[in-house]
């Protein structure tokens, strides 16, 4: 870690038990416009500049995943209006963030039905995850058009394309059909504006996560508020089922 790049709080972690996983649904992005009388698009754009912050943190920090929540297959329900911003704002952003990425050693990387996006956005996306593919720090995924149960329908049929017999279908033969194959599962889960439930995000991979909620909208997290939840994290034993002796 560079003390001179974190957090006066950060002071209190062990670098040893840093989350190699960290997960974030970013909720709240629409209420914080709405408090200041502006449109839900307005919201986005200003948790665009969350993203950074949280991302060379996060970097800076030592984790190695952070996998974060930007458009649900559930998403596609609200107003064309806010549907197409998004898909122009992530667009935009994918392109303009990828030099800052690269110079910070980031690899960018997608997860969800990539194939269903608007072309241009997915072309964007792919040439992204291309442009940044020898790059040895933090993973950066973001979760486009995704849902935890349709990953694991496309993991399914999978299984069924590939011909594996039921004696053969165990966790392992899922997992590496799943979109994230390469990437552990997450130790953390970090959900905003303070929401009790996971929304379909990630379901087979959080089993063991720990959940940390804060009533922080996304565009007021600050880097302390993510150490915070760092911190929360390192006071917790991890048990996987089993018993601490």
């Amino acid at each position: 870690m560079n003390p001179e790049k974190l957090p006066a709080n950060a002071s209190g972690l062990e670098p040893d038990s840093i989350p190699r996983h960290v997960a974030m649904i970013m909720d709240g992005n629409g209420r914080w416009a709405a408090r200041r009388g502006l449109s839900r698009v307005f919201g986005h754009v200003e948790g665009h500049k969350t993203v950074r912050r949280i991302t060379n943190l996060a970097g800076h920090l030592g984790v190695h995943y952070l996998t974060l929540y930007a458009f649900s297959v559930e998403n596609w329900r609200r107003p064309a209006e806010e549907v197409s911003a998004l898909m122009e704002l992530i667009e935009h952003v994918a392109h303009e963030e990828i030099p800052s990425l690269c110079q910070e050693n980031v690899r960018f990387n997608i997860i969800g039905r990539l194939q269903d996006l608007p072309e241009p956005l997915r072309l964007e996306l792919e040439r992204d995850m291309e442009l940044t593919r020898d790059n040895t720090g933090l993973t950066l995924t973001l979760a486009v058009n995704y849902g935890g149960r349709s990953e694991i329908v496309d993991a399914v049929r999978r299984l069924v394309a590939d011909g594996v017999t039921p004696e053969q279908v165990d966790e392992q033969a899922i997992s590496s059909r799943l979109y994230t194959a390469d990437i552990p599962d997450p130790d953390l889960l970090i959900r905003t504006a303070g929401e009790l439930r996971v929304s379909n995000y990630l379901l087979w991979q959080i089993a063991y996560t720990e959940i940390y909620v804060t009533d922080t909208l996304w565009p007021d997290l600050s880097e302390k508020d993510f150490v915070d939840a760092l911190l929360a994290y390192q006071k917790r034993t991890r048990k996987f089922g089993g018993l601490v002796s």
